[in-house]
């Protein structure tokens, strides 16, 4: 796929106010500071579109953007610390919970995962609860660059493992990195096939 244009549609915390439905619907979403906005930024070739931050929890809002006039792709907040308060944290949660579980022209959640580390609860726990509500989401593994392709490789086979002790079978997975696009040809083919199969 060719990204031909990437615009910002508009942000929320309310989704009675999302874009209408009416396009196919890519979500990402992981821990705090996984590398999502340098991910997106990445994918759609334009660098500034999501906005990266040192600060966990920077993404605080349901972000939409239009890409190539014909698909949509969506930042969510993410999950675990972030700098705010715990009542905040919980706000965010519901609305992003109600977010994926009624959104009916959501098509695929890319959940991020930091490739460097071992499985972490918070990750493996977020795919079960996509599981359980019969969402259907795909693994990027985030920050390959920063480690050997060996110790890459060991990690997403302890994740996929770890994976396996709650569902039958692992979602498909893509190792990526911001930093040399590693990854990205594969993940906007996927969306590609998916998009040729949309229908309103």
């Amino acid at each position: 796929m060719i990204i031909k244009s990437a615009e910002f549609q508009c942000s929320n915390t309310r989704t009675d106010k999302l874009p209408p439905p009416e396009l196919p619907e890519y979500a990402f979403i992981g821990r705090s500071n996984v590398g999502k906005s340098s991910l997106i930024n990445m994918l759609v070739q334009k660098k500034g579109l999501a906005k990266t931050s040192q600060t966990p929890g920077k993404t605080q809002l349901i972000n939409h953007f239009l890409i190539n006039d014909n698909w949509q792709l969506v930042d969510l907040p993410g999950y675990g610390y972030a700098k705010t308060s715990k009542s905040n944290r919980g706000e965010w949660q519901k609305f992003i919970s109600f977010y994926l579980r009624n959104r009916e022209n959501l098509q695929c959640v890319f959940v991020l995962v930091d490739s460097r580390l071992d499985p972490q609860k918070i990750d493996i726990e977020f795919c079960s609860w996509l599981g359980e509500n019969g969402l259907p989401f795909q693994l990027i593994f985030t920050k390959a660059d920063k480690q050997s392709h060996v110790k890459s490789d060991q990690n997403v086979a302890k994740f996929r493992k770890s994976l396996l002790e709650i569902f039958e079978e692992v979602p498909m997975h893509y190792i990526t990195s911001a930093e040399n696009q590693q990854g990205r040809n594969e993940i906007l083919n996927f969306i590609n096939e998916l998009n040729k199969s949309f229908t309103r």
